[in-house]
């Protein structure tokens, strides 16, 4: 898969960097890690600025994340409503355990936000439960920015010290990605199991 994002990025420069961004957001299982593993590579090689690359990483990403929270906040949870009701059993989830959480994003969206934004399979989906519980839009941008440049400044970082050695990057964070959803998948079997509608 790292040889088309490459040639993209060496042909599209910054705005390659972006719109690749843009996409994983959009579609997760583009990797960001290799994305901007390979632009932070570009500009330990000195042909991109390490400052631009983090910049235009985090423009891309944040407007994937803004756009899938539009789209949330547009539906609203109400609206979900008789699809928990009827499929809580698969949802693992029930209207009560609903207003909990929207109580929880009311008081700590902020972190839980930005701290998501950090964890691969979940920085991607974040943005769905903020648009859905309607989280305060200027707390979503600021939280969401500061978590995702945290994250894309990391990656190019990470490449630009490894040189043309992204694959390093890759080896490191490719199985923590993996860890991730397995842990996913555990929690949501174990949750399947043992879920009962709140009384």
């Amino acid at each position: 898969m790292s040889d088309w994002i490459i040639d993209f990025i060496q042909q599209s420069g910054y705005l390659g960097v972006a719109l690749l961004m843009l996409a994983e957001t959009v579609f997760p299982p583009i990797p960001s890690e290799v994305i901007m593993s390979i632009a932070g590579m570009h500009a330990g090689q000195g042909t991109m600025s390490l400052p631009l690359v983090i910049l235009f990483g985090t423009a891309g990403a944040m407007l994937g994340n803004y756009l899938w929270y539009i789209a949330a906040r547009m539906i609203g949870i109400d609206r979900l409503k008789p699809l928990i009701t009827r499929f809580g059993r698969w949802l693992t989830v029930d209207w009560h355990e609903v207003e909990r959480v929207q109580g929880v994003f009311e008081r700590y969206g902020g972190p839980i936000v930005g701290t998501g934004r950090v964890i691969p399979t979940i920085r991607s989906l974040i943005s769905i439960p903020a648009g859905l519980l309607k989280m305060n839009q200027t707390s979503f941008l600021i939280w969401s920015t500061i978590g995702t440049a945290g994250w894309t400044a990391a990656l190019a970082t990470g490449g630009w010290v490894l040189g043309r050695n992204f694959q390093n990057v890759e080896k490191i964070l490719g199985p923590v990605s993996v860890g991730v959803i397995v842990v996913i998948v555990v929690v949501y079997l174990w949750r399947l199991l043992t879920w009962k509608p709140s009384v």
